[in-house]
């Protein structure tokens, strides 16, 4: 099999190539791509004697769409952030690619123009852990049948704390996720649990689920990754160690199961304290912002991506609060007139209308 990996030098496109490494006699990389060039990207060509990488920063978007309709490439990978992918993720599921999706912005803005493009089943295998769980207690059951899914959330490092107290949090306590080693971005939105709210738009469009189909459980330890609730009141879910090689192999070797690499281990359940916790939407405003955009759906899941993207970088450099991060999405989500989006160009245009509109808006939140 041969496979390209569109993001191969963040965080989960690191456990792609860990697994890629483990399993030379079955996965070969023939191209990769990143943000920008790095001595890291280099490496990994290196590594793996890669035939083909870019840089975003250097050839745009026709490096990721030479991946994505490349014909010597059985699989795609896109394990980017951002919204730069979504046209290569079309031309990689209209070329009948395998693809592996990390994307959520992919889903969450261009879902409605992405999902029919879908040409067999398993075509486009959901990467990220939670998603990844829901679509593999999927695998056997029949739709109609599906009372509700869930998607699990550690609580991130402010699980506990009071909505008074998270206004003193500052960027240097908020990197720091109790469970994943993330990018700065993700893991800010992990601890606001705005990521938790994204990926609850992002199920909704990816298993065809009606809003109130898809919620969100805390689960301290991130050991159970997904539940889905049947009609007869039985649940499926999936738990495994919180690794995202584990969610990479199952993409890449789908239906076959491979150990992901040499230094995986198999659970230790006695290690485990399995129990879950509804989250508080008072103290966690994100998810009840998640439930209002996936009900008006629209344009609003656009705008939130974009609001929410300007909002942390804003708190990142100091010049808002941690709370303020969610307050403000709320403040784009209330004060923009908005029209279904045409097509894909308008919808990923809106992403750039709740930046600008985040800015606009900060100076009400402003230090």
């Amino acid at each position: 099999m041969n496979v390209g990996i569109i993001g191969a030098t963040g965080s989960v496109g690191s456990s792609v190539m860990a697994v890629c490494a483990a399993w030379p006699e079955k996965i070969h990389v023939e191209a990769i791509a990143a943000n920008t060039r790095s001595d890291k990207l280099q490496a990994l060509a290196e590594k793996f004697s890669v035939r083909k990488v870019y840089a975003y920063e250097d050839t745009g978007a026709e490096g990721l769409e030479r991946i994505a309709t490349d014909e010597n490439i059985d699989h795609v990978v896109f394990a980017s952030s951002g919204t730069q992918a979504i046209k290569a993720l079309c031309s990689a599921l209209k070329a009948g690619k395998n693809v592996s999706l990390a994307n959520k912005e992919s889903i969450v803005v261009a879902g409605k123009w992405v999902m029919p493009l879908i040409q067999r089943e398993d075509q486009l295998r959901p990467l990220d852990s939670e998603h990844n769980a829901i679509w593999q207690c999927l695998h056997g059951e029949r739709k109609e049948f599906v009372r509700k899914i869930y998607l699990t959330a550690s609580g991130g490092p402010f699980r506990t704390w009071t909505y008074d107290a998270m206004k003193s949090v500052t960027p240097e306590l908020a990197l720091h996720h109790p469970v994943w080693n993330m990018g700065a971005k993700i893991t800010i939105d992990s601890a606001t649990l705005m990521n938790k709210g994204i990926e609850l738009v992002e199920a909704m469009y990816l298993f065809g689920l009606e809003p109130e189909q898809v919620d969100a459980l805390i689960s301290p330890g991130s050991f159970v990754h997904g539940l889905v609730e049947f009609d007869d009141g039985s649940v499926k879910m999936l738990a495994a160690e919180p690794d995202m090689k584990l969610p990479a192999g199952s993409c890449l070797f789908w239906p076959e199961r491979f150990f992901p690499c040499p230094e995986f281990k198999h659970p230790e359940f006695a290690a485990h304290d399995v129990r879950f916790e509804i989250i508080d939407t008072e103290r966690f405003p994100a998810i009840r912002l998640a439930r209002e955009v996936m009900r008006k759906k629209g344009a609003y899941p656009a705008l939130m991506i974009g609001a929410d993207e300007a909002a942390v970088d804003m708190f990142l450099k100091g010049r808002i609060g941690f709370t303020d991060i969610a307050a403000l999405v709320e403040e784009v989500l209330a004060s923009c007139e908005v029209h279904d989006p045409a097509g894909l160009d308008d919808a990923i245009a809106y992403v750039d209308t709740g930046r600008r509109e985040a800015v606009r808006l900060s100076v009400k939140f402003g230090r």
